[in-house]
């Protein structure tokens, strides 16, 4: 799989690395929802890199919804005491009947066609996934949840910043398709609170910018997926807007760093942004790959449902100071990131359909 990449490899140990009291994950168990998705993962695999090269024996509870996926993902962990797989939806009741030390909760709809393709579900699974965790996190007296959060949970810069702190509450409309998403996530948010205060229980809140890196699957249709994809299969690259829209993206072993970090070292019912350096516009993204690849840009139109998943924010800039003040910082630029990408997918072109 990706580790036949040796610069997958290099990224899986960039993380795994970091620079935290790896000793407070020792011997613990950690449950992953989303775990097939784009972050779960790297995740996984930076967690299984910890035990096989450092023997902190963490116990990966692996939860997603697509076994098939799962079996090829993860073939070569399925025999690994510390790894455990479970077949199920997280909107339904979790007994999964084994101890829980952390929790961090990933799973979500995440990209435009399943916002306009699947909305009820898209909310449903921020609201009803959220708290079907959450009393999971009750019930097992769990140390901390991390809760996966968005840089849309802002929604559009009104013009009064330049970029989103946390305490920023942009605009809205409730009333579109398209909200179905963001204020999903904003509702689950409040219901993180909520099980705090009435519950005592200990959560996180980690706001993502625009994540992106060689797990993206298949069939994620955001930009910068696409862009990519182009990429891999040699065609132009394509524009289905004129690429003024400029967002902070953040590169998956960043992230999944950033996320291990605020495990460790959040505090309780503290939400922080996660992005990393540099913030171009969809153009300067594609004139970056394009030079990168020696392929033209041409401009299309979106379908209609490609359209109506599409975020119509312009720009959603994250400030990443109050976790960078806690002591983490990304380790790539968006470009590197970029290019990482692009060479760990050719090089398992033939294994990257998961």
């Amino acid at each position: 799989m990706f580790f036949s990449s040796e610069l997958y490899k290099k990224d899986i140990i960039t993380a795994a690395l970091s620079n935290i009291e790896w000793v407070k994950l020792k011997n613990k168990n950690i449950l992953v929802t989303g775990a097939t998705g784009l972050i779960g993962t790297f995740l996984v695999d930076v967690l299984m890199y910890r035990n096989s090269e450092f023997n902190d024996n963490i116990t990966i509870l692996a939860v997603g919804r697509n076994k098939e996926k799962a079996i090829i993902r993860f073939g070569e962990y399925l025999n690994s005491p510390y790894f455990k797989f479970f077949n199920t939806d997280i909107q339904d009741s979790l007994n999964l009947n084994t101890n829980i030390d952390f929790i961090i909760h990933g799973a979500s709809k995440t990209h435009p066609i399943a916002y306009s393709t699947e909305p009820i579900n898209t909310i449903l699974l921020s609201v009803n996934g959220t708290e079907s965790v959450l009393n999971l996190a009750c019930k097992n007296n769990v140390q901390r949840t991390l809760f996966l959060s968005t840089v849309e949970i802002y929604g559009e810069n009104q013009e009064d910043v330049d970029t989103f702190k946390e305490n920023y509450c942009g605009y809205i409309d409730c009333n579109t398709l398209r909200a179905g998403y963001s204020e999903g996530k904003r509702a689950a948010e409040a219901l993180c609170q909520a099980y705090i205060k009435e519950k005592n229980i200990d959560i996180v809140i980690a706001r993502c910018s625009r994540v992106f890196g060689p797990t993206m699957g298949n069939d994620d249709s955001k930009v910068i997926a696409q862009l990519i994809n182009n990429c891999i299969e040699n065609k132009n690259i394509v524009l289905k807007s004129t690429g003024e829209q400029r967002y902070s993206y953040c590169y998956v072993s960043d992230v999944c760093s950033a996320l291990i970090f605020l495990l460790l070292y959040g505090k309780n019912g503290e939400a922080y942004n996660i992005s990393g350096d540099g913030n171009l516009s969809l153009l300067e993204i594609a004139e970056y790959l394009s030079g990168y690849t020696g392929k033209k840009i041409v401009f299309e139109n979106p379908s209609i449902t490609e359209s109506a998943g599409y975020s119509k924010t312009t720009k959603a800039l994250l400030d990443s100071t109050k976790i960078k003040e806690l002591g983490w910082k990304p380790n790539y630029s968006l470009q590197e990131g970029l290019s990482r990408t692009i060479e760990i997918l050719r090089s398992n072109k033939n294994n990257a359909a998961f």
